[in-house]
């Protein structure tokens, strides 16, 4: 893919060529920011705040209109914002990766110029789901990358800037995949005061666009279940063979979308005791048998099940088998639609945390029901040289495991 050198610049409300480049980027995070109150000492020349509040109210209506129709983190609100930055001639991103990058031939002349190591700069936004949004200063010079980050919140019918901070990129790449993926540490008050440490960001951003199709398969049968804490996407599996698919882990994902409800079945108040529960045979079956394809006895012999009282042991997760809280996204690169009515999806493990935009690929076959209910029929991993390891993921405890730290409790 190649481009014209060209750059952009506010005049007036609108974005004009210059000779000087002037790209964009954005950045993607899991969770909304955890931001200190700005520190005017902190921000290194008065023209880093240039135009950042005009900037800010270019989409001022779209959040006071979603705000009043309590619609904030609706995709459509996000959709909306995403390209009201574009039609300003700003690149412009959500977080989740949802919404397809605006210019983003920016973003490639800007990645072009470090290659290059050009002399650039760069604006980028970077939409939340939570009423609020990144706004990324991006410069390069002789190969090196300075990002000013500032935070913009949508409070009291105003967007407000709520942070500023700088770091240097340690760590940048423009992926196969089609992602710019860079990351740095900066400081943070409030961070530091904690952990006497620096605050770490890792950006993922995906520059090429995405058929609509794949993130519509992937909103209905990937997202739902995640990567985090379960074993579903990361093992082999099929409907005649369940290997070491982990059914508790899945019946904690799937029990408030069956009964409509928060989970009852929590760890002890003593973290020193481990609880353990029994689940009435139907209770639990109808879990699992909503999203599975699995008989009883199958099902039996994956768990600890009770003869006596027709129940399943649970133990909740205790302390020990927490996941550090960072976790790769799926994301649909195809699809097939089977003769038996299944249909398998492509999938690409993308890890903004390792920097990595291709962990693995594994194929989900599902079988759509009505009502929009579906199955799921198979898990399969792509073999790669390349393959990444799965280290967000930690397994429930053996039996023997929670004996020695439990002590029977």
């Amino acid at each position: 893919m190649s481009w014209k050198k060209t750059s952009w610049f506010w005049k007036s409300g609108f974005a004009v060529i210059s000779v000087t480049l002037a790209l964009g980027v954005s950045g993607c995070s899991a969770a909304a920011p955890e931001e200190t109150e700005i520190q005017e000492e902190e921000i290194a020349a008065q023209d880093i705040e240039d135009d950042a509040d005009e900037m800010a109210d270019l989409c001022l209506d779209i959040y006071q209109k979603a705000a009043a129709e309590n619609k904030l983190a609706d995709l459509e609100t996000i959709r909306s914002i995403v390209n009201r930055f574009g039609e300003y001639g700003y690149p412009a991103v959500d977080s989740e990766n949802q919404v397809d990058m605006t210019m983003a031939e920016q973003m490639v002349l800007f990645c072009d110029a470090v290659e290059q190591k050009e002399t650039a700069e760069t604006i980028v936004f970077q939409i939340d789901y939570f009423g609020g949004f990144i706004k990324y200063d991006l410069k390069t010079q002789d190969g090196n990358i300075e990002v000013t980050r500032s935070y913009y919140a949508y409070e009291a019918e105003t967007i407000q800037r709520k942070a500023v901070s700088s770091y240097q990129v340690e760590q940048w790449d423009y992926t196969a995949e089609g992602y710019i993926m860079f990351s740095g540490a900066y400081y943070s008050e409030e961070l530091y005061a904690l952990t006497l440490s620096a605050a770490e960001e890792h950006v993922a951003l995906r520059v090429e666009p995405l058929d609509e199709k794949y993130r519509e398969l992937n909103r209905k049968y990937l997202r739902p279940i995640s990567y985090e804490r379960n074993n579903m996407f990361i093992t082999d599996w099929n409907e005649s063979d369940f290997g070491k698919l982990n059914f508790y882990d899945l019946f904690d994902i799937f029990y408030p979308e069956v009964y409509k409800s928060s989970f009852p079945y929590t760890p002890d108040d003593n973290l020193g005791v481990g609880a353990v529960y029994r689940i009435p045979e139907e209770d639990f079956e109808r879990v699992i048998q909503m999203y599975f394809n699995i008989d009883s006895e199958t099902l039996q012999s994956k768990t600890v099940y009770h003869q006596e009282d027709s129940t399943y042991e649970y133990k909740p997760r205790g302390f020990e088998e927490v996941e550090y809280p960072e976790y790769p996204y799926s994301e649909v690169t195809g699809y097939t639609e089977n003769s038996d009515g299944t249909i398998t999806l492509m999938v690409r493990v993308v890890f903004p945390y390792r920097g990595d935009s291709n962990v693995y690929e594994h194929e989900v076959t599902v079988r759509p029901l009505d009502n929009d209910r579906v199955q799921y029929v198979s898990n399969k991993i792509i073999p790669s040289e390349d393959n990444g390891e799965v280290s967000w993921h930690t397994p429930r405890l053996t039996k023997d495991e929670w004996e020695e730290l439990y002590g029977g409790q």
